[in-house]
């Protein structure tokens, strides 16, 4: 929420956000719809029950991951208009699988839509709250060593209270940090650089803690991994063909776009352990078992598929080779 960048969002024509619904939406439709049958039938679950849960399986296969395109890019292997334009797709895509995961909730969590969504609502409502509190506490501050510590005291409040209140801290931090980006200015800036210093090791503890819950004996998980990494192979080639075409002359991606959004990223993890916390069982838990041994699947599958984007790049001239020194920073 943090990384909001509200005058470039009002900036950014319409066949962009066209185009990044259209490969995460894409990948969504090929894994919720055919994953969803045996869902319903092999658990005697509720309908919305087994939809939520595989419209979380779709949100975790709608997500990419651009960092192969900055990697590429960077190492002058990729053109940088190409690289940042398959960041800024991939970047776009969290907004639907925040969106599913929220939907998912609403049906799963008390199996009644209309509390549902009014958990969800109280959920904005916390993450907004805190949001403009951070923004106020840290208008003055200056040092660098305080607002680090204003802020992850402010992250470990809107994520307590949340979890105290049984509602989801993901979107509730999502929307404490859009919140402050919103509000706060150059404040949010410092506030960034300040969590910058511990996004790194705090995103290893998490990909830890998913991985120490993962159930390697349930067989029915290992039955639908092959079924989610291959349709979401086939939705996200597909869908990235979609994107090409609606960009045309708007945004420069790589001729083989959709295989540039193989490798999924760490925000699926995060969603498929919020909905365990939030919706524990056996179902949840099936959803969490797939969704991380197929994101360690599509990361070695993203390698490969990247060298057919970089295969199919032509060598960039060696004044393009070297970007000018203000562009780390946008990939970044």
């Amino acid at each position: 929420g943090l990384n909001l960048e509200p005058r470039l969002l009002r900036l950014l024509p319409r066949p962009v956000y066209a185009a990044a619904l259209a490969h995460a939406g894409t990948a969504f439709l090929f894994v919720a719809l055919p994953l969803s049958v045996p869902l319903l039938l092999s658990m005697g679950l509720r309908p919305l029950v087994a939809v939520g849960a595989a419209a979380l399986l779709g949100a975790a296969a709608s997500l990419s991951s651009g960092h192969f395109a900055v990697l590429g890019y960077r190492n002058g292997r990729l053109e940088r208009a190409r690289g940042l334009g398959v960041a800024l797709l991939t970047m776009m895509d969290d907004a639907v699988g925040l969106g599913v995961l929220a939907l998912g909730l609403v049906l799963g969590v008390t199996g009644n839509a209309a509390e549902g969504l009014g958990l969800l609502g109280l959920a904005l409502l916390l993450g907004v709250a805190c949001g403009a509190l951070l923004a106020f506490l840290t208008y003055s501050l200056k040092d660098l060593a305080e607002q680090t510590t204003v802020t992850l005291g402010m992250v470990a409040l809107v994520g307590g209270a949340a979890a105290y209140l049984r509602l989801s801290s993901l979107l509730a931090g999502v929307a404490c940090g859009a919140t402050l980006a919103l509000m706060g200015g150059r404040t949010a800036e410092r506030v960034s650089r300040a969590l910058s210093r511990v996004e790194r090791p705090t995103y290893l503890v998490l990909v830890f803690l998913v991985g120490s819950h993962i159930h390697a004996r349930d067989l029915s998980a290992w039955a639908l991994l092959p079924a989610f990494v291959g349709l979401r192979f086939l939705g996200k080639v597909l869908g990235g063909t979609f994107a090409q075409r609606l960009t045309q002359g708007v945004l420069d991606l790589p001729p083989r776009f959709g295989y540039a959004l193989i490798s999924q990223g760490g925000l699926a993890l995060c969603l498929v352990a919020e909905y365990v916390l939030l919706v524990p069982g056996s179902l949840s838990q099936r959803v969490l078992d797939v969704v991380a041994v197929g994101a360690v699947v599509n990361e070695m599958l993203a390698h490969g598929a990247f060298r057919q984007v970089l295969a199919a790049e032509p060598r960039p001239s060696p004044m393009r080779d070297t970007p000018p020194t203000g562009d780390a920073g946008v990939a970044a």
